[in-house]
């Protein structure tokens, strides 16, 4: 670190960049964050996050406190402009440990990550500091920024000192500065896909302390109105958001005019017992970035892809964005692999963000129906179809939602089987039952980096003493995940070494590694991400390795001092160090077209 000043530079204070931050700080990197705006935004953008986001926000640490400011479980439907239901989704399994439904006020999520950031004395926050460019080498990236007024978040053309002016250098620099993003822009990528013409009114609104205004709303709503489509959206502590479509001759001046938003408002609320916070007209789009690296610079959330908000994925797909890349750079900067492992960054996401973008589109087109015989049709079809075994649990379960898997041949990790195979996909993350007889979440019990999962044995048992040289390099941790009833008892002072041992009571995980072909003494190799590198029998683990040490690039590991342990034994919860890791495979490209703002 001699000749740089930080190792991660991080252009950008939202979700997205507030996310790797913490995901960085956690794992021991330094990291630099620049914000051009001098003032916190204040008010609501995102409104949802998924149990993927939870789960992620759980590594960061911060999923506790900000799972206590939201309204979860809410049922999301779709009715008719009289209120009468055509469709629900309802989900209240927690196959990820976390509720699939949470609606969230966007200021309190970002004030929480923000604190959370202040654990890190590695991590630095400089607010109203402009990127004014920046040059790159094969060793770092050199960044120059200012002083400046900010543009009030889209307001107005920003101020820069350019007296001000500093320059730090980094080993990597990451973009997460929005859909207008200076980082993207300097780099000379464009976006390519489709910037939507029609226009909504968004109102944010604040119930008064003597008031109850929005209890008559319980649940989200898609108002499949063909005169008015309208979105409602719970949010807790007395926040409520509605969504108005605009006709082609309604004007943004007629529409932000607190006559008419009283007027729209009306329809659901007592204007008299709410407060307006905030009322936009607004477009969106559905693009993405030509290419989401350059060298060692990296685009990130809406820089490098923007989501219609009609499933509230747009901020969770940048979440997604720093979770795969902060172990990768961390793999890089703590463990040696190659920069190259960076590529596999957009092979994994840029598919799954893609899926989010098309589903967001399909359902804009479900609500957004002005035809009259059109949107009867729909109700026809969307009424019946809830009403068709298989297809009616489907919709209800959102299963049209993109499964966290990677596609085949485009991710780090062993090639995924035809039938029946784990690798590439999210592992599930059920409630477990600690040595002590204590109830946890799986992953707190993982750490934040690999692991090694053995069914009903000792992982390490798996792996010759070189392999486990290789796997501790990574500060691998090992798990021995026992089913109900099956931790065997041992001898006085057993057990107490550097194994986790957690016992499957719900039977979650003993049916996961049936699914995957797993016999006892078999093993799971977890990403960082907790997404599943590869697994193997005992006889098979060398392969494994060799897998991981090719696609990360890994230096020779040193002699680890830790070996095998001579018999199996109960083990008791340990501490193991925390890990990050790294990935190879080819980037898509694509050609392009700048989109319009999106407002989240």
């Amino acid at each position: 670190m001699s000749d740089f000043d930080h190792e991660v530079v991080i252009v950008g204070l939202g979700p997205t960049g507030l996310t790797l931050a913490n995901l960085l700080g956690r794992r021991g990197v330094d990291v630099l964050v620049l914000e051009r705006e001098p003032e916190y935004y204040g008010l609501a953008r995102a409104v949802y996050t998924d149990d993927e986001g939870m789960r992620i926000f759980q590594t960061a640490g911060v999923a506790d406190e900000i799972a206590a400011d939201m309204n979860v479980d809410s049922t999301v439907q779709w009715v008719r402009g009289d209120g009468r239901v055509l469709a629900q989704f309802n989900q209240i399994e927690r196959p990820l440990g976390w509720p699939v439904a949470n609606f969230l006020y966007q200021p309190y999520l970002e004030n929480s990550l923000e604190r959370a950031l202040e654990r890190y004395p590695h991590v630095t926050v400089r607010r109203g500091r402009a990127v004014t460019g920046f040059d790159q080498d094969g060793a770092g990236v050199t960044v120059r920024h200012a002083a400046g007024t900010g543009t009030g978040y889209g307001k107005r053309d920003a101020e820069i000192d350019s007296g001000s002016t500093e320059s730090v250098r980094a080993k990597f620099l990451v973009g997460a500065d929005g859909g207008r993003s200076i980082v993207r822009t300097d780099l000379g990528i464009e976006m390519t896909g489709i910037s939507f013409p029609e226009r909504w009114l968004v109102v944010d609104l604040k119930t008064h302390p003597d008031a109850d205004a929005f209890r008559h709303l319980p649940y989200f709503d898609f108002v499949c109105d063909p005169a008015l489509p309208i979105v409602s959206c719970p949010q807790p502590d007395g926040h409520h958001r509605f969504e108005f479509m605009l006709t082609d001759e309604q004007t943004r001046e007629e529409m932000e005019d607190p006559a008419t938003v009283r007027r729209y408002i009306s329809r659901f609320v007592d204007p008299d017992e709410c407060e307006v916070l905030r009322k936009l007209v607004y477009t969106f789009n559905a693009v993405v970035a030509d290419r989401w690296r350059a060298g060692r610079v990296l685009l990130a959330g809406d820089a490098a892809h923007m989501t219609p908000q009609f499933i509230g994925q747009g901020m969770n797909s940048g979440v997604r964005d720093a979770d795969n890349l902060s172990w990768k750079l961390t793999a890089i900067l703590r463990h040696g692999a190659d920069p190259a492992i960076l590529d596999s960054y957009e092979t994994e996401r840029r598919p799954h963000a893609k899926a989010m973008i098309d589903l967001s589109v399909f359902n804009k087109n479900i609500v957004s129906l002005s035809n009259p015989v059109l949107a009867a049709a729909r109700d026809i079809g969307l009424s019946t179809a809830v009403r068709v075994p298989g297809l009616g649990d489907w919709i209800r379960r959102a299963k049209i939602k993109p499964a966290p898997r990677f596609r085949r041949g485009a991710y780090l990790g062993q090639p995924r089987p035809l039938l029946r195979g784990v690798q590439g996909r999210l592992a599930p993350q059920p409630e477990i039952r600690t040595y002590d007889g204590r109830h946890r979440r799986l992953d707190d019990t993982l750490g934040p980096g690999f692991a090694v999962l053995g069914y009903a044995a000792d992982p390490r048992r798996a792996f010759t003493e070189g392999n486990l040289a290789v796997l501790h390099t990574l500060g691998a941790r090992f798990v021995t995940v026992y089913p109900l009833g099956g931790r065997p008892q041992g001898r006085p002072g057993e057990g107490r070494d550097d194994l986790v041992d957690i016992e499957d009571h719900t039977g979650v995980l003993t049916r996961w590694f049936r699914r995957a072909r797993l016999h006892p003494g078999g093993v799971v190799l977890l990403r960082p991400d907790r997404y599943v590198f590869g697994t193997a029998q005992r006889d098979e683990s060398a392969a494994l390795v060799a897998a991981l040490n090719r696609q990360l690039c890994l230096p020779a590991p040193h002699a680890d001092p830790r070996t095998i342990p001579s018999a199996a034994s109960p083990h008791r919860s340990a501490n193991a160090p925390a890990v990050v890791t790294t990935t190879e495979l080819a980037t898509p490209k694509a050609t392009v077209r700048p989109g319009s703002e999106e407002i989240r």
